[in-house]
């Protein structure tokens, strides 16, 4: 089957009325224009692919875009992203490779990740998790995530949030302080620590952050160069450390 190639669809396409610019309709007559148009309605009726094709490729292109900017969004973030002492992490402190990890302890994507997340760190020893709280689920999120981080102020943040990934029913204030006294924290420090200025300004400095990568949901994760939205497979993860190693 012929097909028109795209190119030459595109070409035609600024000769019809209403098209950016005005220069192609003082090039054409209006004959013309009607025979440009009856041209394009019968390939696309004898070929309608080549439409997708049209469509795919501005796809395409607009990922492209995207990619670019994306990039551009990191290198300009990478302090903040990577290499923020104030982070809760896990994994080895001058690891090769560091993956930031955004999330929510209300998103059950999150904690369907989680055990995913953790597998990866046993199958990359060299690699370091930052994890960006990231509430945006309502309160009890917000709670959930002020409670983490004054758990990392006692220096249990690992334990704390595997319990928080854990739990079953909502993170409310009983929950989140039982937590705290089955792992072992000051209850009156956890208090404080938890609505303290500094973890309010974290966890904005967070949501920031993420607005400026254009993340809009948890979990994402950002390693490399390369930004990955939603529940993503194990091995998907490990392509993305490899390809940032």
């Amino acid at each position: 089957m012929r097909r028109v190639p795209i190119g030459l669809v595109a070409a035609l396409a600024l000769a019809l009325p209403g098209a950016a610019g005005s220069e192609p309709a003082r090039v054409f007559s209006a004959e013309q224009r009607a025979a440009i148009i009856e041209i394009l309605r019968e390939a696309l009726r004898t070929d309608p692919s080549i439409l997708a094709d049209a469509i795919a490729a501005m796809q395409a292109a607009e990922q492209d875009v995207e990619r670019a900017r994306l990039r551009e969004a990191i290198a300009a973030n990478a302090d903040a992203l990577f290499r923020d002492p104030g982070d809760p992490a896990l994994g080895p402190e001058r690891a090769r490779v560091t993956l930031v990890e955004f999330t929510d302890y209300r998103c059950p994507y999150c904690r369907r990740m989680h055990p995913v997340v953790a597998e990866l760190l046993r199958r990359e020893p060299g690699l370091r998790l930052v994890v960006k709280e990231m509430p945006i689920l309502g309160p009890a999120s917000v709670l959930a995530a002020r409670a983490a981080l004054a758990a990392h102020a006692q220096g249990r943040f690992p334990a704390f949030h595997d319990a928080l990934m854990r739990l079953r029913g909502e993170p409310d204030e009983a929950a989140v302080l039982q937590l705290a006294a089955e792992t072992g924290l000051d209850p009156a420090r956890f208090r404080r620590d938890m609505m303290s200025e500094a973890v309010t300004r974290r966890l904005n400095a967070n949501l920031q952050l993420a607005q400026a990568l254009g993340i809009q949901g948890t979990p994402a994760y950002v390693v490399g160069e390369v930004l990955l939205a939603g529940a993503v497979p194990l091995e998907r993860l490990r392509e993305a450390v490899a390809a940032a190693r």
